[in-house]
């Protein structure tokens, strides 16, 4: 199975969306300006080529089909603390519960929000992490090998027990048609996959109504457009 109409956006502009914790798609929810565009991969900024993303699509769809990591969740605690949230819920995969105050000390969080991938990538290796490391998706359209790789890497960090905290701003629809709106930007952890991968499931922490939900990697990765994730 391959993915299909990767050149067409897969983020549509909704009306705004309200959350228990407030207006998502304002600047307050999930942080005001929750990232910046990062320059590159790093610590590798190489970007992929198609024929070695295919490869590893290849490995990977020998794998099992599908996988979902143990994780607590915990909604984040005000309007500025979806980075924190989100890494949290990423390391308590891991077995770690730190507190969202301390999350939020390392990753340098204002009431601006959190600047970059690059901050989670470094608090959860920091953590105790492994492997850790920061993908740009630098473009404002997500490339067709940007989004099979965000596919490979899903698969390849949930098989080794690391959650994506994934840097989004915009509106996705997930797989049941619901739209989830973040304009001012958001952090969002991914805490399984099933399809191989081409599909993600998310805990996001700015909503504990809506605290898990499916969506396509295709539309995570367009959501990511401009951002990016730590994996």
């Amino acid at each position: 199975m391959t993915f299909v109409n990767r050149w067409l956006p897969a983020i549509t502009e909704t009306p705004i969306r309200k959350t228990a914790l407030g207006i998502a798609g304002l600047a307050v929810v999930g942080g005001a300006f929750a990232g910046p565009a990062i320059a590159m991969d790093s610590p590798n900024p190489a970007s992929p080529t198609a024929a070695s993303v295919t490869a590893n699509i290849a490995d990977i769809d020998k794998r099992a089909p599908s996988k979902v990591l143990d994780y607590q969740y915990k909604a984040q605690e005000n309007f500025y603390y979806c980075a924190p949230a989100a890494t949290r819920i990423a390391l308590t995969a891991q077995g770690q519960a730190p507190s969202q105050d301390d999350v939020a000390k390392q990753l340098g969080t204002t009431e601006a929000g959190t600047n970059s991938a690059e901050d989670t990538t470094r608090v959860l290796n920091k953590a105790g992490g492994k492997d850790y490391r920061t993908v740009a998706l630098p473009d404002t359209t997500t490339k067709p090998a940007q989004m099979d790789k965000l596919q490979v890497d899903v698969v390849n960090a949930i098989d080794a027990k690391r959650p994506v905290v994934a840097n989004i701003k915009g509106t996705a629809t997930d797989v049941d048609g619901t739209p989830h709106s973040y304009e001012g930007g958001h952090y969002l952890t991914v805490v399984g996959y099933d399809d191989h991968g081409r599909k993600v499931k998310i805990a996001d922490p700015a909503n504990p109504n809506q605290s898990e939900y499916w969506m396509s990697t295709i539309n995570l990765a367009n959501w990511a457009a401009e951002r990016g994730y730590s994996a």
